[in-house]
C-alpha cells in the first residue's frame, strides 16, 4: 500500500481543489495514474468508502459550514453540493446531519458557540468539565488557513496512516487549533490535523511532523453530531 500513497494524496489534492466540478472515477484514476477499476479497489480498501461516497461527504460538509456561517439562501448551497432540487438536498443533508438544512442553519450544534450580545454573555452556560489527560505525541500535518478547511488536512493524514496499516480500534483523531480567530486574520491562522500514537512509527518526513502534546488539566466540552474524519473518537484541543 505505500506504493499508492502518493497517488492518494495527488487524488485527494484533485477532490478538494475541484469539487465543483465533474469527479467521475475515470478522472480521479487519470490522476492516480492507474485503471478505473484498480484504482476503484485501492481507494476503497484504504479509505473504507467509494469516490463517489467521498465526494458527497465533502460537498454536504461545505454546505453546512455554507449553512452555518453564510447568509447564501438553501437553494443555491444545494445547487453547489450537487442536487438539482431543495428535496433531495434536504434528503440528503438530514440522513447526514440528523437536521433538515433550514433548521440546521438556526439550530445546529454550531450555534451554541456563536457570539451573543454582551448583554446576554452571563447567561450563556456551556456543560464543561475539568480532566486530567496524561501527556501524549501524535503524527501531525499543519494546516495554515481557514480552520473550517482543516478536513484537507486530516483526509492526508488519515490516508499516511491507513497505507501504512496502522489504524486500530483505539486510534484517536486530534485537531490542534494555536492562534485566535478574533485576533488573526484568517489566512494566517494555524493549525494542525493529527492522529495519537504511542510511538513514532517509522517513515514520519516533512511536510507530517512528531508533536509532542503536554499533559495536564484539560477543559472539556462534548460535542455530538458529525465531524471531520473516518469515525475515531476525536478530541478539539485548544494550546
Amino acid at each position: 500500500m505505500l506504493d499508492y500513497e502518493d497517488r492518494l494524496r495527488r487524488v485527494t489534492q484533485c477532490i478538494h481543489d475541484h469539487l465543483d466540478e465533474e469527479l467521475d472515477l475515470n478522472r480521479l484514476a487519470e490522476v492516480a495514474c492507474l485503471s478505473p477499476y484498480h484504482w476503484h479497489r485501492v481507494y476503497h480498501a484504504v479509505t473504507g468508502e467509494t469516490v463517489a461516497a467521498t465526494v458527497r461527504r465533502l460537498l454536504l460538509q461545505r454546505a453546512a459550514g455554507e449553512l452555518a456561517y453564510s447568509a447564501r439562501p438553501v437553494a443555491d448551497i444545494a445547487m453547489r453540493a450537487g442536487y438539482s432540487t431543495a428535496a433531495a438536498f434536504t434528503r440528503a443533508f438530514s440522513d447526514a446531519y440528523g437536521q433538515p438544512p433550514a433548521q440546521y442553519r438556526t439550530h445546529g450544534s454550531h450555534t451554541r458557540y456563536a457570539a451573543l450580545p454582551q448583554k446576554q454573555e452571563k447567561l450563556v452556560v456551556f456543560n464543561v468539565t475539568v480532566r486530567e489527560f496524561p501527556a501524549r505525541m501524535a503524527v501531525t500535518l499543519p494546516h495554515t488557513g481557514s480552520y473550517q478547511k482543516i478536513g484537507r488536512a486530516f483526509e492526508q493524514v488519515g490516508t499516511w496512516f491507513a497505507v501504512r496499516g496502522l489504524f486500530g480500534p483505539e486510534s484517536r483523531m486530534i485537531g490542534l487549533y494555536y492562534d485566535d480567530p478574533a485576533a488573526v486574520p484568517e489566512d494566517k491562522l494555524r493549525s494542525a490535523a493529527g492522529i495519537v500514537v504511542s510511538g513514532v512509527p517509522a517513515g514520519v518526513e516533512a511536510p507530517y511532523e512528531v508533536t509532542q502534546i503536554r499533559g495536564g488539566e484539560y477543559a472539556v466540552l462534548r460535542h455530538k453530531g458529525p465531524c471531520t474524519g473516518s469515525g475515531a473518537k476525536s478530541w478539539l484541543t485548544l494550546v
